[in-house]
């Protein structure tokens, strides 16, 4: 048996030029003839938004607002910013570059009046510990942010974040957080501040949304920060062995599909009540099975190679409780963790024969 048998049997399955294709999901709302801003539209899951809106409502008039990559880097070797213009290729709305720290970037916001903000601008990487810039840009701009949905009469839906809670045990519940990182502090400093405002404010739709491990199509630029499964994939697609930490059959994460990620932003639209809702499948699945399904989807059998874990105090568990979720937002999941990587695995493949080979 040779791994490059499978990986090519899959790779002409799918046929030449195949590309990522989402699947069709309805709205209650119509945005057709709504402006809408997306925040951090450049990076992961803000492109998909911005496509998701374009490809259903062309009448809809879409503004990115994001900084892009600058190639700048923090101390711990990653990227300052993830957002790249090539998550955009083929997007036909409205870029404007600009930092949201920046008030004079801001204010070319001031143009337009908004129907939706959906605001998934920050720094989200959890490994980085300068404590200024991670609250200037998630929790000083946040106040930007609600400041003008409240100007604009719009409904906005943010980032929150399943870092809130640190290690507590799962399942991860809303109202039990506890930040272990200046990130997941800022998250749960934004959570704060929108349930204050939205108290303020009965009016306004204000719905924060606490992302769990989401992964799937253009994730690729957010580079060491990307999920599990592209990464992983990667190494296998070289003809690696896919590494892991030791016992990772009994590392569990609670991994969610963009396009779950995407139905999630959609319902939080039109909320039961605002507040916080946790993002998940609610099934915790351990990296092992991760490594185990791309293995069958690709037609590989490579040994996986265990390594020791170096991080201290490595979260071991997460399984999200969407029980609020499915009641206030009538949100669902509708991707396993098999039916989520088969559905990525044209994406990976064609991240791969690109950049990669």
């Amino acid at each position: 048996f040779q791994a490059e048998d499978g990986i090519r049997d899959a790779q002409e399955s799918r046929g030449l030029g195949d590309v990522y294709k989402r699947q069709t999901m309805h709205s209650d709302i119509d945005f057709n003839n709504k402006n809408i801003l997306i925040t951090g539209g450049a990076g992961f899951i803000g492109s998909n938004l911005a496509f998701y809106f374009q490809e259903n409502y062309p009448s809809a008039n879409i503004i990115i607002f994001d900084c892009f990559r600058s190639e700048k880097y923090f101390d711990n070797g990653n990227l300052l910013s993830f957002g790249h213009y090539k998550n955009l290729i083929g997007f036909t709305g409205n870029i404007i570059c600009g930092n949201i720290n920046n008030k004079e970037d801001f204010d070319r916001l001031k143009e337009f009046k908004f129907d939706y903000i959906f605001h998934h601008a920050a720094i989200s990487d959890t490994r980085v510990y300068d404590q200024e810039i991670i609250m200037q840009t998630n929790i000083n701009s946040f106040h930007d942010i609600l400041f003008k949905a409240k100007n604009d009469n719009a409904v906005l839906v943010y980032a929150s974040s399943a870092a809130t809670y640190g290690s507590e045990p799962s399942p991860q519940t809303i109202g039990k957080e506890s930040p272990e990182n200046p990130y997941g502090f800022s998250k749960y400093m934004m959570d704060i501040i929108a349930t204050r405002f939205a108290n303020e404010n009965p009016d306004m739709i204000i719905v924060g949304l606490k992302f769990f491990n989401v992964y799937g199509p253009r994730e690729y630029f957010k580079a060491k920060t990307s999920s599990m499964v592209i990464q992983l994939g990667h190494q296998i697609l070289n003809g690696s062995p896919p590494r892991l930490f030791e016992n990772s059959s009994k590392i569990s994460r609670d991994f969610i599909y963009i396009e779950d990620v995407i139905q999630a932003n959609l319902k939080a639209c039109s909320p039961r009540t605002n507040g916080t809702f946790n993002i998940g499948t609610g099934i915790p699945r351990s990296f092992q099975e991760i490594v185990d399904i791309l293995q069958k989807e690709l037609g590989t059998e490579l040994d996986t190679e265990y390594f020791t874990n170096p991080f201290n105090g490595y979260q071991l568990h997460t399984q999200a409780d969407i029980s609020l979720t499915k009641t206030n937002l009538g949100f669902k999941p509708k991707f396993s963790l098999e039916q989520g990587i088969k559905a990525y695995i044209p994406e990976i493949l064609r991240m791969h024969d690109n950049y990669i080979s």
